[in-house]
């Protein structure tokens, strides 16, 4: 959980609307006043982090933002994405010693998308903040092209909110692989981070990795091979802040097999749910690691189409407390859509995991990952969608649930359209989600839960290129776009104490 202060004279309504946080522990009281539940509220300001998309100079790179609309906004706000050495407290650049140069993408009305485009090797690390009407679900996609060389392919990632604590298993520092940890920093004081190597037989021993100071408004990529000289095909990565706050991803680039981001793995829990594996995948590859002091059993299953099976040969997977654990799961889907479950089969122990997904062969190869995630909850929203290549997955693991997805209208021009499906319980399914009719540019997939639940979603992005089919997979988390608000009372006895 983020460091949080709370000042009493903000106004801490209002202070809950922006952060989501709010939890105390209320007095004895004799009045007759009945509590009422908390108003959900849509947050006032959101700030997402998106980190520097590439090392090659033949990229091209796309930024998509989007807001759904949502009731009891406030109805004027703003939102940008500028790059980070230009953010400060006061507007006016890096030290407040210069203007700030114009934001690469500003949206004009919240419902409809805004695109932005770079090429090369230099592009910036990007803050985003959004604020009022814009704020509430805002999301921003980040989507790279590679044409050759280490990670050709396609590499997408959604900008994310600062935090304090990532876990990332199914990171590397194999030969032929080439990772780095993004770190971005939005605040205007220094972050102090440590990032730590698991492997299989424990941590890895460096001091490099603690103590890196990451400069406000900065954004800072640390390369995995020179935390440590050892080699290992299959690591799990904790990045982990002394102070202050980041934005956190890791970039897993392959000479061979191309490449992806690796998103952080949901909060450590006792039973994991990674949506969304494509069904033409023809390697599946499980990392998972435990976060707490004791081993973990868990049992593995796939939700399919028809319900939930067992892997053959994959029943189960022991993990070692503080090692990382792996296991080929091979073409596990068969040529249907499929989302990967683990629980535990004893006692409960926090887990981290993902999946490291291939498709094609030989030299066609490209990867990409599938970290564990939280259910769509509420609401989800998935940008940078096309009118071909987009194939929406979801899964409801222990309950039938209907969902409503809405596609927005086109970055271009376009009519939004609404579709509602059903959800068996243990299955996935690859819905045949709606297209904006009269759709010009790229349009954002809405997925809100109507009943049962909980769902779990991803999105995959494909598109080939000379026989190479490039793939990104992002998952659905809820984009908490509302906060629980309590009711509260004036008390003027405090005055005089």
């Amino acid at each position: 959980m983020n460091r949080t202060t709370l000042s009493l004279l903000a106004g801490t309504a209002a202070l809950a609307a922006v952060t989501g946080f709010a939890a105390i522990d209320p007095p004895a009281t004799t009045s007759a006043h009945t509590a009422e539940a908390a108003a959900q509220l849509p947050v006032e300001r959101t700030t997402l982090l998106c980190p520097a998309p590439s090392i090659s100079d033949i990229a091209d790179t796309s930024y998509t933002s989007f807001t759904p609309v949502t009731q009891g906004t406030a109805s004027d706000g703003k939102a940008q994405l500028q790059a980070a050495t230009e953010q400060s407290a006061d507007g006016t650049g890096s030290g407040g010693k210069k203007k700030a140069a114009k934001p690469v993408l500003t949206p004009k009305t919240p419902g409809t998308p805004a695109t932005a485009d770079t090429s090369g090797a230099d592009g910036p690390a990007y803050v985003g903040t959004a604020e009022g009407k814009y704020a509430p679900g805002w999301t921003v996609q980040e989507t790279t092209e590679v044409a050759a060389g280490t990670g050709r392919g396609l590499q997408g990632v959604n900008c994310t909110a600062a935090d304090t604590d990532f876990w990332f298993p199914g990171a590397s520092t194999a030969t032929g692989r080439t990772d780095y940890v993004h770190l971005t920093n939005p605040d205007d004081s220094a972050a102090v981070v440590d990032i730590e190597l698991y492997g299989k037989d424990g941590q890895l021993k460096s001091s490099v990795g603690e103590g890196i100071t990451v400069q406000p408004h900065a954004s800072e990529p640390v390369l995995l091979s020179t935390l440590s000289d050892e080699k290992q095909t299959d690591l799990t990565v904790h990045v982990s802040v002394r102070s202050g706050r980041v934005g956190a991803s890791v970039q897993a680039l392959d000479d061979k097999s191309g490449g992806d981001w690796l998103a952080a793995s949901a909060d450590p829990s006792g039973s994991l749910v990674l949506p969304g594996i494509p069904k033409d995948a023809t390697d599946v590859r499980l990392i998972a690691f435990t976060t707490g002091d004791s081993d973990a059993d868990l049992k593995v299953r796939l939700a399919s189409p028809d319900g939930t099976i067992t892997p053959a040969g994959n029943e189960t997977l022991h993990v070692k407390s503080g090692m990382t654990t792996a296991t080929d799961l091979g073409d596990v889907t068969r040529g249907e859509a499929g989302s990967l479950i683990l629980t535990p089969s004893d006692q409960s122990v926090p887990v981290v995991a993902a999946l490291r997904v291939t498709r094609g062969k030989g030299g066609n190869q490209e990867t990409a990952y599938i970290p564990a995630t939280a259910p769509v909850g509420t609401r989800a929203t998935s940008a940078d969608n096309s009118g071909k290549g987009t194939t929406l997955s979801l899964t409801a693991p222990t309950g039938t649930a209907q969902v409503k997805v809405t596609a927005s209208a086109g970055s271009g021009g376009g009519t939004a359209v609404s579709k509602t499906f059903t959800i068996k319980s243990g299955t996935t399914q690859n819905v045949d989600a709606p297209v904006p009719s009269g759709l010009k540019g790229t349009y954002a997939l809405t997925v809100e839960t109507v009943s049962g639940g909980p769902v779990y979603g991803a999105r995959t992005l494909a598109a080939t290129e000379d026989g190479v089919p490039g793939f990104t997979i992002q998952t659905l988390p809820d984009d908490r776009g509302t906060v629980a608000v309590p009711e509260a009372d004036q008390d003027v006895s405090v005055l005089q104490k």
